[in-house]
């Protein structure tokens, strides 16, 4: 007949890699199960089971701002146009799927072009096998800015680029590693571009709390908000009398005699524009009875 036997199994305590499936190699587990026959070939089956090993970004070392500058001379020889100067900072180095990373950058266009910065995820995979290592590199995720003019400066104040859905970085596996880096580079026509990189750790467990961005959010709110206590007064005051803003005359010349209605069926047999022009410059109730 048919029979059934759960089970179950306890993973080893040691780190284990996580699954991963890349260009040149891959990290697999598998679960199977053997059916011993006497006198007859065994039979077996398997099935891929998936292991995760936990990152938490939130981490001292993954809390950690980073912050890179470069500068490049446009032009060849004696032929040189200008400087193109670029600095770029994030607020952390961990993320997790999904998040959008901040980017705070600084460009300074002294060339004469036209100049578009540019922000870029790109995963590297490196595998390492008999002595040989042989490397993969992919862009995953890519956001672009506004041309910059000669002369001219921009700033990105928090500029997003979302996390797709990838693989978690594997920093500690012999045979292959998974890593990422955030990429904010100029492109110059006609020149190489101006890149810097800067290392990224995509985790698993997200980083629990307000970041530094929203606080500087915050006190940067209530800094600007600051005026609206200078200027506001302990009582407020009065608003003027209705005589000292429409006049008798006025009044008289936007309000049309009309006779009053008799009854109700004479009222709707009117315009009902005709008696809301009556209540156009009627005063407002006193302030005391506000």
């Amino acid at each position: 007949g048919r029979h059934e036997f759960p089970f179950s199994f306890q993973l080893p305590q040691e780190p284990l890699v996580t699954s991963f499936t890349g260009k040149y190699g891959s990290v697999q587990y598998y679960v199977k199960a053997i059916l011993e026959r006497p006198a007859a070939p065994d039979q077996s089956v398997q099935t891929e089971l998936q292991v995760i090993s936990h990152i938490d970004v939130s981490s001292p070392a993954l809390l950690t701002p980073v912050l890179r500058s470069q500068e490049k001379m446009v032009g060849c020889w004696f032929f040189t146009s200008g400087p193109v100067s670029l600095s770029a900072k994030i607020e952390r180095k961990g993320y997790c799927n999904g998040e959008a990373i901040p980017i705070y950058a600084e460009i300074e266009n002294c060339s004469s072009r036209l100049i578009v910065p540019k922000a870029a995820i790109f995963q590297t995979q490196t595998y390492l096998a008999s002595g040989k290592t042989k490397t993969y590199r992919q862009m995953v995720a890519n956001v672009r800015g506004n041309h910059i003019a000669s002369g001219s400066t921009d700033t990105w104040n928090g500029k997003t680029l979302k996390i797709p859905p990838v693989s978690p970085s594997i920093l500690d596996c012999c045979i292959i590693r998974v890593e990422y880096s955030l990429a904010v580079y100029i492109h110059i026509p006609g020149a190489k571009k101006l890149m810097i990189e800067m290392p990224l750790v995509i985790g698993t467990i997200p980083c629990i709390g307000f970041s530094s961005r929203n606080s500087s959010i915050t006190s940067q709110f209530s800094m600007d908000m600051s005026w609206l206590a200078l200027t506001m007064p302990e009582h407020p005051e009065a608003p003027p009398n209705y005589a000292d803003v429409v006049s008798e005359e006025e009044f008289s010349r936007h309000v049309p005699a009309y006779p009053p209605p008799i009854d109700c069926e004479e009222q709707l047999c009117c315009p009902v524009f005709a008696y809301i022009q009556e209540f156009r410059f009627q005063p407002p109730p006193l302030y005391s009875e506000v």
